[in-house]
Protein backbone atom coordinates (compact mmCIF):
# COMPACT_ATOMS: atom_id res chain seq x y z
CA UNK A 1 0.00 0.00 0.00
CA UNK A 2 1.36 3.40 -0.99
CA UNK A 3 2.12 5.89 1.78
CA UNK A 4 3.00 9.57 1.85
CA UNK A 5 4.88 10.42 5.00
CA UNK A 6 7.75 12.39 6.46
CA UNK A 7 11.13 10.73 6.90
CA UNK A 8 13.92 11.93 9.16
CA UNK A 9 17.43 12.07 7.71
CA UNK A 10 19.53 9.96 10.06
CA UNK A 11 22.74 10.43 8.09
CA UNK A 12 23.89 12.01 4.83
CA UNK A 13 27.03 10.21 3.65
CA UNK A 14 28.92 12.04 0.91
CA UNK A 15 30.52 9.48 -1.42
CA UNK A 16 32.09 12.03 -3.76
CA UNK A 17 31.15 15.36 -5.34
CA UNK A 18 28.39 13.71 -7.39
CA UNK A 19 26.85 11.14 -5.04
CA UNK A 20 25.46 10.96 -1.52
CA UNK A 21 23.70 8.30 0.50
CA UNK A 22 20.71 9.42 2.54
CA UNK A 23 19.80 7.10 5.40
CA UNK A 24 16.19 7.73 6.42
CA UNK A 25 13.72 6.60 9.07
CA UNK A 26 9.98 7.33 9.45
CA UNK A 27 9.71 10.58 11.39
CA UNK A 28 6.71 9.32 13.35
CA UNK A 29 8.57 6.22 14.56
CA UNK A 30 6.31 3.81 12.65
CA UNK A 31 7.68 0.71 10.95
CA UNK A 32 8.71 0.80 7.33
CA UNK A 33 6.13 -0.62 4.93
CA UNK A 34 6.86 -3.77 2.96
CA UNK A 35 9.42 -2.82 0.30
CA UNK A 36 10.46 -5.04 -2.60
CA UNK A 37 13.87 -4.85 -4.27
CA UNK A 38 13.53 -2.70 -7.37
CA UNK A 39 10.79 -0.45 -6.08
CA UNK A 40 11.32 3.31 -5.86
CA UNK A 41 10.18 6.44 -4.02
CA UNK A 42 9.04 9.91 -5.07
CA UNK A 43 10.74 12.59 -2.96
CA UNK A 44 9.40 16.11 -2.45
CA UNK A 45 12.14 18.72 -2.84
CA UNK A 46 12.01 22.07 -1.08
CA UNK A 47 14.00 24.26 -3.45
CA UNK A 48 13.27 27.28 -5.66
CA UNK A 49 11.72 26.42 -9.04
CA UNK A 50 11.48 22.70 -8.16
CA UNK A 51 7.84 21.67 -8.32
CA UNK A 52 7.83 17.93 -9.05
CA UNK A 53 8.86 15.08 -6.81
CA UNK A 54 12.04 13.25 -7.79
CA UNK A 55 11.95 9.47 -8.42
CA UNK A 56 14.80 7.64 -6.69
CA UNK A 57 15.54 3.91 -6.50
CA UNK A 58 15.60 2.31 -3.08
CA UNK A 59 19.23 1.45 -2.49
CA UNK A 60 18.91 -0.56 0.72
CA UNK A 61 16.56 -1.44 3.56
CA UNK A 62 17.62 -2.27 7.13
CA UNK A 63 14.66 -3.76 8.97
CA UNK A 64 16.53 -4.04 12.26
CA UNK A 65 17.30 -0.31 12.24
CA UNK A 66 13.99 0.57 10.53
CA UNK A 67 15.84 2.61 7.90
CA UNK A 68 15.97 2.86 4.14
CA UNK A 69 18.82 4.23 2.06
CA UNK A 70 18.66 6.32 -1.11
CA UNK A 71 21.67 6.74 -3.39
CA UNK A 72 21.31 10.23 -4.87
CA UNK A 73 23.23 11.51 -7.89
CA UNK A 74 23.67 15.25 -8.33
CA UNK A 75 21.87 15.65 -11.65
CA UNK A 76 20.29 19.10 -11.31
CA UNK A 77 18.57 21.57 -9.00
CA UNK A 78 16.33 19.00 -7.32
CA UNK A 79 18.93 16.37 -6.55
CA UNK A 80 21.59 18.93 -5.63
CA UNK A 81 19.18 20.23 -2.99
CA UNK A 82 18.73 16.68 -1.68
CA UNK A 83 22.43 15.93 -1.30
CA UNK A 84 22.88 19.24 0.56
CA UNK A 85 20.48 18.20 3.34
CA UNK A 86 21.73 17.56 6.86
CA UNK A 87 20.98 14.95 9.50
CA UNK A 88 17.89 15.93 11.45
CA UNK A 89 16.07 17.47 8.50
CA UNK A 90 12.94 15.87 7.05
CA UNK A 91 11.88 14.68 3.62
CA UNK A 92 8.34 13.97 2.47
CA UNK A 93 8.31 10.69 0.55
CA UNK A 94 5.73 8.68 -1.35
CA UNK A 95 6.46 4.95 -1.24
CA UNK A 96 6.74 2.13 -2.11
CA UNK A 97 6.13 2.59 -5.84
CA UNK A 98 6.28 0.26 -8.83
CA UNK A 99 6.96 -3.45 -9.17
CA UNK A 100 10.20 -5.09 -8.12
CA UNK A 101 12.56 -7.81 -9.26
CA UNK A 102 11.80 -11.53 -9.15
CA UNK A 103 13.34 -12.99 -6.00
CA UNK A 104 12.02 -16.56 -6.32
CA UNK A 105 14.45 -18.57 -8.42
CA UNK A 106 14.45 -22.26 -9.30
CA UNK A 107 17.92 -23.43 -10.33
CA UNK A 108 21.27 -23.90 -8.62
CA UNK A 109 23.25 -21.57 -10.88
CA UNK A 110 24.36 -18.19 -9.53
CA UNK A 111 22.58 -14.95 -10.42
CA UNK A 112 24.32 -12.01 -12.11
CA UNK A 113 23.35 -8.47 -11.08
CA UNK A 114 24.63 -5.90 -13.60
CA UNK A 115 24.75 -2.17 -12.98
CA UNK A 116 26.20 0.90 -14.61
CA UNK A 117 26.58 4.34 -13.01
CA UNK A 118 23.76 5.19 -10.59
CA UNK A 119 22.02 2.08 -11.96
CA UNK A 120 23.88 0.08 -9.30
CA UNK A 121 21.55 1.59 -6.68
CA UNK A 122 18.71 -1.00 -6.59
CA UNK A 123 21.12 -3.94 -6.93
CA UNK A 124 22.43 -3.70 -3.36
CA UNK A 125 19.07 -4.40 -1.71
CA UNK A 126 18.29 -6.99 -4.38
CA UNK A 127 21.56 -8.82 -3.78
CA UNK A 128 21.01 -8.75 -0.02
CA UNK A 129 17.52 -10.22 -0.38
CA UNK A 130 18.65 -12.91 -2.82
CA UNK A 131 21.46 -13.98 -0.48
CA UNK A 132 19.04 -14.09 2.46
CA UNK A 133 16.90 -16.48 0.42
CA UNK A 134 19.84 -18.84 -0.07
CA UNK A 135 20.76 -17.86 -3.64
CA UNK A 136 24.21 -16.92 -4.93
CA UNK A 137 24.27 -13.37 -6.28
CA UNK A 138 27.27 -12.01 -8.16
CA UNK A 139 27.73 -8.42 -9.31
CA UNK A 140 29.07 -6.93 -12.52
CA UNK A 141 29.58 -3.19 -12.07
CA UNK A 142 30.60 -0.73 -14.76
CA UNK A 143 31.85 2.85 -14.63
CA UNK A 144 33.93 5.33 -16.59
CA UNK A 145 36.86 5.03 -14.16
CA UNK A 146 37.77 3.56 -10.78
CA UNK A 147 36.73 6.78 -9.00
CA UNK A 148 33.19 6.39 -10.31
CA UNK A 149 32.63 2.94 -8.79
CA UNK A 150 30.17 3.06 -5.91
CA UNK A 151 29.71 1.06 -2.69
CA UNK A 152 32.16 -1.70 -3.66
CA UNK A 153 32.65 -2.94 -0.11
CA UNK A 154 28.90 -3.17 0.43
CA UNK A 155 28.54 -5.29 -2.69
CA UNK A 156 31.55 -7.46 -1.78
CA UNK A 157 29.96 -8.23 1.58
CA UNK A 158 27.16 -9.97 -0.34
CA UNK A 159 28.90 -11.77 -3.18
CA UNK A 160 31.70 -11.75 -5.78
CA UNK A 161 32.11 -8.45 -7.62
CA UNK A 162 33.29 -8.20 -11.24
CA UNK A 163 34.33 -4.76 -12.50
CA UNK A 164 34.62 -3.01 -15.86
CA UNK A 165 35.90 0.53 -16.36
CA UNK A 166 35.99 2.31 -19.69
CA UNK A 167 39.52 3.62 -19.07
CA UNK A 168 40.85 0.38 -17.59
CA UNK A 169 41.72 1.98 -14.25
CA UNK A 170 40.12 -0.98 -12.43
CA UNK A 171 38.93 -4.38 -13.54
CA UNK A 172 38.45 -5.23 -17.21
CA UNK A 173 38.87 -2.34 -19.65
CA UNK A 174 35.76 -1.57 -21.68
CA UNK A 175 32.01 -1.79 -21.34
CA UNK A 176 30.35 -4.36 -19.07
CA UNK A 177 29.30 -6.37 -22.13
CA UNK A 178 32.98 -7.17 -22.75
CA UNK A 179 33.46 -8.90 -19.38
CA UNK A 180 34.37 -12.60 -19.65
CA UNK A 181 31.91 -13.55 -16.90
CA UNK A 182 29.24 -13.76 -19.61
CA UNK A 183 30.93 -16.99 -20.61
CA UNK A 184 29.74 -18.49 -17.32
CA UNK A 185 26.32 -19.98 -16.66
CA UNK A 186 23.81 -17.90 -14.69
CA UNK A 187 20.19 -18.63 -13.99
CA UNK A 188 19.16 -15.01 -14.44
CA UNK A 189 20.52 -11.58 -15.24
CA UNK A 190 19.25 -8.51 -13.39
CA UNK A 191 20.22 -5.18 -14.92
CA UNK A 192 19.88 -1.45 -14.26
CA UNK A 193 21.70 1.41 -15.93
CA UNK A 194 21.77 3.44 -19.15
CA UNK A 195 19.32 2.20 -21.80
CA UNK A 196 22.04 1.26 -24.37
CA UNK A 197 23.75 -0.89 -21.73
CA UNK A 198 20.53 -2.66 -20.77
CA UNK A 199 19.65 -3.33 -24.41
CA UNK A 200 23.13 -4.78 -24.97
CA UNK A 201 22.73 -7.02 -21.91
CA UNK A 202 19.31 -8.09 -23.20
CA UNK A 203 20.92 -9.12 -26.50
CA UNK A 204 23.45 -11.25 -24.61
CA UNK A 205 20.64 -12.79 -22.58
CA UNK A 206 18.74 -13.74 -25.74
CA UNK A 207 21.91 -15.23 -27.22
CA UNK A 208 22.72 -17.20 -24.06
CA UNK A 209 19.11 -18.26 -23.42
CA UNK A 210 19.26 -16.62 -19.98
CA UNK A 211 16.27 -15.06 -18.23
CA UNK A 212 16.78 -11.32 -17.81
CA UNK A 213 15.03 -8.53 -15.93
CA UNK A 214 15.80 -4.84 -16.43
CA UNK A 215 14.88 -1.79 -14.38
CA UNK A 216 13.97 1.04 -16.72
CA UNK A 217 14.90 4.64 -15.94
CA UNK A 218 12.32 6.48 -18.04
CA UNK A 219 11.57 10.04 -17.01
CA UNK A 220 8.90 10.06 -14.30
CA UNK A 221 6.94 13.00 -12.92
CA UNK A 222 4.07 11.66 -10.84
CA UNK A 223 4.96 8.03 -10.07
CA UNK A 224 1.27 7.09 -10.24
CA UNK A 225 0.62 6.64 -13.96
CA UNK A 226 -1.28 9.90 -14.37
CA UNK A 227 1.17 12.12 -16.26
CA UNK A 228 2.16 9.58 -18.97
CA UNK A 229 5.77 10.84 -18.98
CA UNK A 230 7.25 7.37 -18.61
CA UNK A 231 5.34 5.38 -21.25
CA UNK A 232 7.22 2.39 -22.68
CA UNK A 233 6.26 0.25 -25.65
CA UNK A 234 5.79 -3.44 -24.75
CA UNK A 235 4.57 -6.52 -26.59
CA UNK A 236 1.12 -5.83 -25.10
CA UNK A 237 1.07 -2.14 -26.00
CA UNK A 238 2.18 1.05 -24.25
CA UNK A 239 2.40 1.01 -20.45
CA UNK A 240 3.51 3.38 -17.73
CA UNK A 241 6.88 2.35 -16.32
CA UNK A 242 6.06 3.83 -12.90
CA UNK A 243 3.09 1.50 -12.39
CA UNK A 244 3.80 -1.55 -14.59
CA UNK A 245 7.55 -1.41 -13.94
CA UNK A 246 10.13 -0.14 -13.39
CA UNK A 247 11.24 -3.78 -13.58
CA UNK A 248 10.37 -5.75 -16.71
CA UNK A 249 11.30 -9.15 -18.01
CA UNK A 250 12.91 -8.47 -21.38
CA UNK A 251 10.36 -10.84 -22.96
CA UNK A 252 7.73 -8.18 -22.23
CA UNK A 253 9.65 -5.49 -24.12
CA UNK A 254 10.03 -4.97 -27.85
CA UNK A 255 13.83 -4.82 -27.79
CA UNK A 256 14.25 -8.13 -29.65
CA UNK A 257 11.80 -7.31 -32.42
Amino acid sequence: MKQVKDFLIIENISINSNYSKLILAPADGSNLPMILPGQFVQVAVEAPDVFLRRPISINDVDRSANTLTLLVRNAGRGTSALIALKAGQKLNIMLPLGNGFTTDCTGNAPLLLIGGGVGVAPLLYLGRELKARGYRPEFLLGARSAGDLLSLEDFRSIGPVHICTEDGSEGVKGLVTAHPTFGNTYERYYCCGPAPMMKAIAAIAYKNGTQCEVSLENMMACGLGACLCCVEKTVKGNVCVCTEGPVFNIEALTWNQ
